[in-house]
């Protein structure tokens, strides 16, 4: 059974009116800065980017991107981001001179032991899968920051298969993991942080 989890940004301007923005799966991107058609919009602080910030739901959670977006940078308590950051109940987020505050309601503390109970296990994938996950998150051994998952080619080079077989294991894959409905761009990266995550792959195995 699900949890039925309701996630917003808060946040009080200049004038120190309270504004609420809810988050919801169903509009995914969010953006955050000066111009007047950001779903956020800070135009009268000058230290804001126009556009500032993504706020985006990756197939789980929300995180919250700065990729060098931003001239000012984005802090996620306290600390200046580079890249994607996964924002949990109660993080402070500061642009510019606006502070907001990100909320989880109905967020429990067990709930990332929940989320990660729903993952496939190692039992659960065949010995194809794991190898295949195995070569997709390889780029990441050692912790590298700025990995990126392998290629099909790449994985397939590896394990002695053809693209075509690659791609209908990945299929199984990110349908197992419960990504299969993100964006074709953002599939393989979440298929990797959860496998990584979760403990199905662990560094020894890349």
């Amino acid at each position: 059974m699900s949890v039925v989890t309701e996630s917003r940004l808060t946040y009080v301007d200049k004038q120190g009116r309270q504004h609420r923005f809810e988050l919801s799966p169903g509009s995914p991107r969010v953006t955050i800065g000066r111009a007047p058609t950001s779903d956020v919009a800070f135009t009268g602080d000058n230290e804001v980017s126009r556009l500032h910030a993504v706020v985006e739901w990756i197939g789980t959670h929300w995180t919250i991107l700065d990729d060098g977006l931003s001239r000012n940078g984005t802090f996620l308590n306290g600390e200046r981001i580079a890249g994607r950051r996964r924002l949990r109940e109660g993080d402070s987020i500061r642009i510019g001179s606006i502070r907001l505050t990100f909320q989880e309601i109905g967020a429990g503390p067990d709930e990332a032991t929940r989320v990660a109970s729903e993952l496939p296990t190692v039992r659960s994938l065949t010995q194809t899968q794991r190898g295949i996950l195995v070569a997709l998150c390889r780029p990441y051994k050692h912790g590298a920051a700025f990995a990126t998952p392998a290629s099909n080619q790449d994985i397939a080079s590896e394990l002695f298969l053809s693209v075509d077989a690659v791609k209908t294991h990945l299929r199984a894959l990110f349908a197992k993991f419960g990504v299969e409905d993100l964006p074709q761009n953002q599939k393989r990266v979440r298929l990797a942080e959860l496998a990584l995550h979760s403990g199905v792959i662990t560094e020894r195995d890349l």
